[in-house]
């Protein structure tokens, strides 16, 4: 009498049919890429392409030297840039607080009402670009610092609300019961219980943003928003380009000083 065969089940990684579908999703992936390039391809003009490198050189041949005597008309441009990254990220921040607390699942007063909205108002800040902002606001308010400054502001508010109602839902819940078993109020829990969890979160996360403003308010000038930006449109506008590259020289080292400031800043408190 011959042995019984036993079959063996051969373990697989994936079934057929994900395999098929891994497969069709890269097929698909791979056809997007090809019909990209082929519209970008049909909407670029090649012979400026070809030509880049020589225009690009002669740009860099007219901006140097730096025009360094211009020096004295960016200081007050620098200054209301700097007061445009600050004042809209302590507005942003100051607003995106409270929405933060409305968001968390864990402090929300209201999980059918308040919750929804605040995450709306959130992504919605979250959405729509700074320069855009600026755009709809120099149209409303006129061109100017106040543009620039709820331009920054509207758009920390998603960014702040953001990680830190994020950071609300992730305290420990022992610390926030042992103090609601004192007997404490909500106002009570919320100041002593989750905030100081937070707080060096809140820190951080305000503090790079701020680091981020300072490199979105640097661009508002060119739809009106005020700060050094205009002088770099109007430059642009003249094609002095000396001047140019002496105001993109202000924006790097401001960058670097600001993104300087924002680490020591970090470290100390988080």
């Amino acid at each position: 009498m011959s042995p019984v065969e036993t079959s063996v089940p051969v373990w697989r990684r994936r079934t057929p049919t994900a395999q098929l579908a891994i497969w069709a999703l890269w097929l698909g992936i791979v056809a997007l890429f090809v019909w990209c390039c082929e519209e970008m391809t049909q909407r670029t003009i090649w012979s400026f392409v070809w030509d880049a490198p020589q225009a690009a050189a002669d740009i860099a041949s007219r901006s140097w030297p730096p025009r360094w005597s211009y020096m004295d008309q960016l200081w007050s441009p620098l200054w209301d840039t700097l007061n445009i990254a600050t004042l809209g990220t302590l507005l942003g921040t100051a607003l995106a607080v409270p929405l933060a607390f409305l968001a968390a699942s864990n402090t929300t007063p209201s999980r059918l009402i308040l919750r929804p909205l605040a995450l709306f108002c959130i992504v919605a800040s979250r959405s729509i670009n700074s320069l855009i902002w600026a755009l709809l606001l120099v149209s409303i308010l006129g061109p100017g610092l106040l543009a620039g400054i709820i331009a920054i502001a509207f758009r920390s508010i998603g960014f702040v609300g953001k990680l830190l109602y994020e950071a609300i839902e992730e305290t420990d819940l022992k610390q926030v019961e042992a103090i609601t078993a004192t007997g404490a109020s909500k106002a009570q829990i919320l100041n002593f219980g989750i905030w100081p969890q937070v707080l060096p979160a809140f820190v951080g996360i305000s503090v790079f943003r701020w680091d981020i403003n300072i490199r979105e308010s640097t661009i508002l000038g060119l739809v009106g928003a005020g700060g050094i930006g205009m002088q770099l449109q109007s430059s642009l506008n003249m094609l002095a380009w000396p001047q140019v590259l002496l105001i993109v020289l202000l924006i790097l080292a401001t960058v670097l000083c600001s993104e300087a400031i924002s680490s020591s800043i970090r470290k100390a408190t988080i």
